[in-house]
């Protein structure tokens, strides 16, 4: 690290502003913190004097001359973009404004289909029309991946004119694939490529991390800080690194999905975290290794479930996923998981995600009780699923939407129960989370598929961002 990125410049300046005890004629209304509720004075009481709005000296988010840009240009540096912005909305904002400044109405865009909803939503907002392009299924992990190099071939060969190619790198288990291949391909077209990268900031630390999506030549890179660095929730990067795509249309969009009021406190935290990133030395890369080992010894020891093995390098070693052994529901034993306090980021019915910090694990006792107690339990309780064999989420490996988006506006819609939804056209899209990714996607064709492993889920309690999950389905008429 260069003397001059030893700091962090936005947080340096809240902090010796916030240092002033200054009189606060201006918003917010907590006016630095002095006007709050006793009930939780306390605990935002140290928070609450960074939380501060545009005042002299702390610069604009929207026109950056000052602190702000100097963080994002320490950011750029370190990620290895040309441009990089601060995002206050999470990835979904940055993956919005990379879609709006990309695709306009009628245009194609080459999408994996099993993305995140923010990528969909940015898709109808700009009026493009999707071609999806199906993950392959690894039959190893029991899961769908991304797709192959061929099939995004397929697809570009097809679809020559696409504006551009959207990807997922990782996934949401941590698994990577050779990006770089499929970006070579992918620019042989004059076609950008947009990563959407929420869950490999760390990436950029190296060694024992995967290749980031920006070493392998995407040309707009989002991603959530606060996922796997050390920010606050809803704080993300967006960088740019290409000749293809305008990026004053990039900061254009950003300044109008963004709020006029960002918050100061997550924007620092964005600094924060990129000067983290940067301090990480290779023994401290060593040790976070070997707890990695230890966590996933001390969790593989029970004959109910098996830690999936990873390929260090390849894909994430901070994602450590357990597959359920026959006859074993991966929702039940979550739920085991939480009663011992110990909170996994995901499950489903035969797998359950568990996220490392970048910081070594040290609570060993009380996971090897807590793994204990749990396979005690499980020798008295069988919790069979009742899905046993892969479910083919995807069986067409391109496919396009029945309607367009601006068709799908003028259409009238009917909310059908359940039993009556099958070979109608979803109104909506149905939304497990985590993680997001919708199993159903608006104006596609309802199928058994689909029935079978919602009404599955909704059996398990599985959480759905959908208001009236649990009595059918908005159609198209």
């Amino acid at each position: 690290m260069n003397d001059k990125n030893k700091h962090a410049p936005l947080f340096e300046k809240l902090k010796s502003f916030s240092r002033l005890e200054s009189m606060s004629f201006h918003v917010p209304g907590h006016k630095n913190g002095k006007i709050f509720t006793d009930l939780g004075k306390r605990e935002y009481e140290s928070i609450l004097k960074l939380d501060i709005t545009e005042l002299s000296g702390l610069d604009d988010l929207h026109a950056p001359t000052g602190v702000i840009k100097e963080s994002q240009q320490l950011a750029a540096s370190w990620f290895g973009a040309e441009q990089t912005h601060f995002l206050v909305g999470g990835s979904t904002v940055g993956n919005l404004a990379m879609l709006l400044a990309v695709c306009a109405p009628g245009d194609q865009v080459i999408v994996q289909r099993n993305c995140h909803k923010s990528i969909l939503n940015g898709l109808e907002l700009s009026g493009a029309r999707p071609i999806f392009v199906a993950p392959v299924f690894d039959e190893q992990i029991n899961r769908y991946t991304a797709p192959t190099k061929a099939m995004i071939n397929e697809a570009l060969n097809a679809h020559p004119d696409a504006k551009a190619v959207v990807l997922t790198y990782p996934d949401y288990f941590g698994c990577t694939f050779d990006l770089e291949e499929i970006v070579h391909d992918v620019h042989q077209f004059n076609i950008p490529v947009l990563v959407d990268e929420a869950h490999g900031v760390h990436f950029s630390v190296g060694n024992m991390f995967p290749k980031t999506a920006l070493e392998q030549g995407a040309d707009i890179v989002v991603q959530s800080a606060h996922k796997m660095a050390p920010a606050m929730t809803m704080a993300a990067y967006l960088h740019v690194k290409s000749k293809l795509i305008p990026t004053d249309k990039v900061t254009g969009y950003l300044t109008m999905l963004q709020s006029s009021s960002p918050s100061y406190p997550i924007m620092a935290s964005l600094d924060l975290a990129r000067y983290y990133l940067e301090m990480i030395n290779k023994d401290q890369l060593q040790l976070l290794n070997e707890s990695v080992f230890e966590f996933r010894e001390c969790l593989d020891n029970s004959i109910f479930w098996h830690v999936e093995s990873n390929v260090f390098g390849v894909n994430d070693p901070l994602k450590v996923t357990i597959q359920m052994e026959k006859g074993i529901n991966g929702l039940d034993v979550a739920k085991l998981f939480e009663h011992e306090k110990l909170f996994p980021e995901l499950a489903t019915y035969n797998q359950i995600l568990f996220v490392l910090g970048l910081e070594p694990f040290e609570d060993w006792n009380w996971l090897n009780n807590a793994v204990q107690k749990i396979n005690e339990q499980l020798k008295f309780e069988t919790k069979h699923a009742t899905i046993e064999s892969k479910i083919d989420y995807f069986p067409d490996t391109i496919k396009g939407l029945i309607y367009s988006y601006e068709e799908m506006k003028n259409k009238k819609t009917m909310f059908l129960k359940w039993d009556d939804v099958f070979e109608h056209v979803a109104a909506e899209a149905i939304i497990p989370y985590p993680p997001g990714i919708p199993i159903l996607v608006k104006g596609e064709v309802v199928t058994t598929q689909h029935l079978n492993i919602i009404k599955y889920l909704l059996l398990k309690g599985t959480s759905f961002q959908n208001v009236n999950i649990n009595y059918g389905l908005n159609v198209f008429l």
